[in-house]
């Protein structure tokens, strides 16, 4: 049985649905969730605080040894991981929808497939996205509710568990 973090969100069923016809989405198609009504993207400080922590992650990725196994399966130089991570994340976590608008729905699932991605990619992938979401987010509770959901993406996209 899959844990909690591999499951897919639920989506609200139309009327004279029941509850086996509950349909459910992955996690690349459900916005991050906050608590509060204000998004994630607005609680972590919009797109300047995003910048830095795609920044931040861009450079523990071209140079922390632990992220060489994530390093290796790219098709990109680390650096140039970040103009499209920012437009996902910032319509991700309830911002602008900068990837949508520039290259149409991100469809991650089929983006990743032809990557590598195993078990020691993806957390390579989420060791540096963790560094930088802590040492770059100011509100730990910002963080606190942030790396779950990140997670769960890492592990729908790891294509070969």
């Amino acid at each position: 049985m899959p844990s909690p973090l591999h499951a897919v969100a639920p989506v609200e069923t139309e009327a004279g649905e029941g509850p086996e016809r509950v349909r459910m989405r992955r996690p690349s198609q459900v916005r991050a969730k906050s608590r509060g009504g204000v998004g994630l993207y607005e609680r972590m400080g919009g797109a300047v605080a995003l910048r830095r922590l795609v920044r931040r992650f861009s450079e523990l990725m071209a140079t922390l040894p632990e992220a060489e196994a994530a390093r290796v399966v790219l098709h990109v130089a680390p650096a140039d991981l970040g103009p499209k991570l920012y437009e996902f994340l910032s319509g991700w976590l309830g911002g602008p929808e900068l990837y949508t608008k520039r290259h149409g729905a991100p469809k991650l699932k089929r983006r990743h497939f032809l990557v590598p991605i195993g078990p020691a990619q993806r957390d390579a992938w989420l060791l540096c996205f963790r560094m930088a979401a802590t040492e770059t987010v100011t509100d730990a509770a910002v963080v606190e509710e942030l790396l779950p959901q990140i997670e769960s993406l890492a592990h729908y996209l790891a294509a070969r568990d």
